[in-house]
Order: structure tokens, then C-alpha cells, then sequence
């Protein structure tokens, strides 16, 4: 969980957000209860969650180099988000000079909306959210400067840090200043807002193309022929051969682009080691292609893999 904390005022806005990612990697039930006592505040520091986490056999990855805050133009964005099994939900905050929207994603689709105008507001878990703004209240003047803001929310983001291992001591940290009225301000938002969210769709789209064809690959890599019989000759040409495939052999290039099927004609190469005769078997023995008669070594340009 992250702590993100913006100020958003008719001069202009300041966001500030740890840099914390934990990951788990356990029993479902044992790794709900370790983030439980994580984010309730029951765990103080790094050691107490190493610790707990070990009792608890959960492997713990813990980094600080994570992307929480973006800038857009006159816009900065702050996100917050949690992965399940199936989904990952995300909590964003856009802000600029008297305005702000905040909007919750399940993938790349809104379910909630939520606008305003002035306002301090702060992501983070009940514990975080709770001692952050006991420090909010304990530096804050009644008139504050935006550089003076920015100082404040480093010590902030610094002191919640000693108390809960949820929240890293390493921050990202932007200020906007754009002369915007209310009205100007929630235009640029709701713009801003669109096209954001019409990139995550496009982003997801084509992860999950990717991971699509990655399946793919890996599938037809698992079906590449590393033993047995290819098919036969069936006219040679000096270096040049004919082969007809066997009823279990198919054919494809680099891109997985299938070439030929059981029964259809590949071309393969002859290094000229050996004799060579219409009929002959070609089998792959120990990953290498050759004639089963003589182990005469052949060479193709295609990829062989066993057929569905």
C-alpha cells in the first residue's frame, strides 16, 4: 500500500508519494493475515515484517522504486493500486490549480467518480491515512506556501515511515502552479482523465496480446520435434532435397507462421557427407537432423514440431 498525500489550492497543487511495492508470495489465507497486521499498523518496522513473514512461511519481495506519481501536462497523478488472482484495482487522483478528480479502475474501467475543488487528501491505508494527517496537523500554518507544502509532506512521508514498514523513506515529489479558474481547472481534468484512461485501455489491450502470443510460443516451442522420424526423400537435387513430411510432422517459420502440413513438400539441404537416395528416412535423432540409413547430416531453414 502506498501513501500519497496532494494539496490542491487556488495557487496551485503539490502531491507527494512513497516509492514502496511489497510483494507476497505464500498461503492466500497466511498472506492476508501478514498484510492485515501490515497495514493496521501492528507491524512497526522492516524487521518485525521479515520476521512475521517467516513465521507465517511468506516470501517477501520489497522494493523502493516504484512509479506512484505522474505529471500530464498541467496535470499530476497520484495511483494507488492492489492486484487479485484475476484483476488489478486502481485508485487515481489528478490534480492542478482549484481542482482535482479522483477515480477508481477495476482494469481499465471506471466504477467510481469523484470530483473538488480545494482540499487535502490522502490514499493510503486506514493506519497511514490516520497518522499522516496527526502529522499534517502538527507542521501546518495557516498560511503556507506551495515550496513550504512540499517541505511539509517530506516530513511527513518521512516520520509515517518510521512507523509502519508500508511506506518507504524514498519519495517522488511534484508541485503545478497552471493559472486555472474552477471552471478551466475541471476541464483540463476531465480531459486529462480520458485520455489517461483510454491509454490504459490500449495498454491492456495489447499486454494482453502480447501475453496471448507469448502462450502461443511457448506452446508450439513445447511441440518442436527433437526426436523421430521427419518423413522421406523424395527427389534429389545436388545439394537440394525434397522431403515429404510424415503424418505427424508439421512445418513453421521463425514467426510461427505454419509452412506445411503431414504430407506436404519441405526443401532441406545436403552438406554432401555421405550418399543419398530417393526413399531415404529423415529423423531427427538426439536433436539432429539427418538420414536415418546412413547419419548423413541434413540442414533446413524451417522449424519442425509434432503435430495437435
Amino acid at each position: 500500500m502506498s501513501l500519497i498525500i496532494t494539496y490542491i489550492g487556488a495557487q496551485g497543487c503539490v502531491m507527494a508519494g512513497d516509492k514502496r511495492r511489497i510483494a507476497f508470495f505464500g498461503d492466500k489465507s497466511n498472506r492476508e493475515i501478514l498484510e492485515e497486521e501490515l497495514y493496521s499498523g501492528k507491524i512497526e518496522n522492516e524487521s518485525q515484517l521479515k520476521k512475521r513473514a517467516s513465521e507465517l512461511e511468506i516470501t517477501l519481495k520489497i522494493t523502493d522504486d516504484a512509479v506512484k506519481l505522474r505529471s500530464l501536462g498541467k496535470v499530476v497523478v497520484g495511483e494507488v493500486s492492489s492486484k487479485s488472482s484475476f484483476e488489478t484495482k486502481r485508485r487515481r487522483i489528478y490534480a492542478t490549480t482549484n481542482g482535482f478528480q479522483i477515480i477508481e479502475l477495476t482494469g481499465s474501467n471506471i466504477t467510481k467518480m469523484d470530483k473538488g475543488e480545494s482540499s487535502i487528501i490522502v490514499f493510503g491505508n486506514k493506519f497511514t491515512k490516520k497518522t499522516a494527517s496527526k502529522i499534517l496537523k502538527k507542521y501546518w500554518k495557516s498560511k503556507t506556501t506551495l515550496k513550504e507544502i512540499e517541505t511539509i509532506f517530506q516530513k511527513v512521508l518521512h516520520e509515517v515511515s518510521e512507523k509502519t514498514p508500508s511506506v518507504g523513506s524514498s519519495c517522488d515529489l511534484f508541485i503545478k502552479t497552471p493559472a486555472l479558474d474552477k471552471k478551466e481547472s475541471q476541464k483540463i481534468l476531465r480531459e486529462t482523465v480520458v485520455r489517461d484512461v483510454k491509454l490504459l485501455q490500449k495498454w491492456r489491450q495489447k499486454l494482453k496480446k502480447d501475453l496471448l502470443e507469448k502462450a502461443e510460443a511457448i506452446n508450439m516451442a513445447s511441440r518442436i520435434l527433437t526426436q523421430g522420424e521427419v518423413g522421406r526423400v523424395v527427389n534429389v537435387d545436388e545439394d537440394r532435397l525434397e522431403i515429404v513430411l510424415g503424418k505427424d510432422v508439421q512445418a513453421f517459420d521463425v514467426n510461427w507462421k505454419q509452412l506445411a502440413s503431414p504430407g506436404d513438400k519441405v526443401m532441406m539441404f545436403f552438406n554432401g557427407e555421405g550418399d543419398i537416395i530417393e526413399g531415404d528416412l529423415v529423423v531427427i535423432d538426439n536433436e539432429r537432423l539427418c538420414l536415418k540409413r546412413n547419419q548423413s547430416p541434413l540442414r533446413c531453414d524451417i522449424i519442425l514440431c509434432k503435430s495437435d
